[in-house]
């Protein structure tokens, strides 16, 4: 049932896009033509995180545009952008929390935190955030805004929790109709304790639209550690195959996934995010292959002076997928 549901998904996801073949991978698609007649081209943009080895929480700032160099499936590319912690777009971050019947005793505990963050992360009159539910429905309960009063009442207005977890469809549905022109850096935060047990996306589904809408998605897991949390677990550790995949999501968008075991972890987790956001450098480049054929690119982002890998490391997503899009 869950293969059929997820073959419909996909099928109107492709015909939404102008494409056939439902579930299959699209012909090979030449670049669109612009009115005048000269062949549009494609970016893709990437937002790298440089930390220091040895000193893990410590972020690298102050490199340039020089000290990077991008590859797309081993060859290098043509960076057409960058941009550091004084030039950055401002940031759009959705916060998308659990409200599953497992998240229950941990509900005004997670509304906190929230809040905490949003608080954190938005600067004033220039970053946006939006707060969204998921359970068995998925509630957008505040639109992107700067105004922190709206979102605390937004987050206030959560009383009562669901009968499953949507974890994939709300990140689908967020990506794609909230972040898709959002005109700034595209940040998912997802508070969660579960597993997905009731999306028609799946993982991969879920990993796709935030590549191709580039959204970089951080995930707090507060299944340890907390009043209704799962026996036998054990604080700060990846357990079990929700985690792997939680895991696996943000590391593939570009961001990192946090297992918290008290509200002290929690805290710093937020305030490592937020760090982050800050410090990070935008690099923007034009595919040499300009052909959307719907094949996955792998993407490498390295330093152009070799001695820097003994010291720092960088982060970023590792590919993407070539399919003509509405992104702008």
């Amino acid at each position: 049932m869950k293969n059929l549901f997820r073959l419909f998904y996909l099928t109107t996801f492709l015909s939404a896009f102008g494409l056939s073949g439902a579930a299959q991978i699209p012909k090979p698609t030449p670049p669109p033509i612009s009115d005048d007649g000269a062949v549009k081209t494609f970016e893709v943009r990437l937002p790298v995180t440089v930390n220091d080895k040895k000193k893990k929480k410590d972020l690298i700032a102050g490199l340039q545009r020089g000290d990077f160099a991008v590859f797309e499936d081993g060859v290098q590319q043509e960076v057409t952008f960058f941009s550091d912690e004084k030039t950055n777009p401002a940031v759009y971050v959705g916060v998308l929390m659990d409200t599953s019947p497992s998240a229950a005793g941990k509900m005004r505990f997670s509304k906190e935190a929230a809040k905490n963050f949003i608080y954190t992360v938005t600067r004033l009159r220039k970053d946006k955030a939006a707060f969204m539910t998921f359970d068995n429905e998925i509630n957008l309960r505040q639109d992107f805004t700067d105004k922190l009063d709206l979102l605390d009442k937004s987050v206030d207005t959560v009383k009562k929790v669901g009968s499953q977890t949507a974890l994939y469809d709300a990140i689908w549905q967020f990506s794609d109709e909230k972040l898709r022109n959002a005109p700034g850096r595209r940040v998912i935060v997802v508070i969660t304790d579960g597993d997905d047990t009731f999306s028609r996306a799946d993982l991969q589904d879920a990993i796709d639209i935030a590549q191709r809408t580039e959204t970089t998605v951080f995930g707090i897991s507060t299944k340890s550690g907390f009043l209704g949390s799962v026996p036998g677990v054990d604080a700060g550790t990846v357990k079990d195959k929700g985690d792997k995949y939680l895991t696996q999501l943000c590391e593939d968008t570009g961001g990192e996934a946090f297992f918290t075991g008290d509200m002290g972890d929690l805290e710093r987790a937020f305030t490592k995010i937020s760090k982050e956001l800050r410090s990070q450098y935008i690099i923007t480049y034009r595919p040499t292959n300009q052909n959307y054929d719907g094949k996955e690119r792998k993407v490498e982002v390295r330093f152009t002076d070799k001695s820097k890998d003994g010291d720092y490391k960088i982060r970023t997503k590792k590919s993407y997928r070539a399919i003509r899009d509405g992104i702008r």
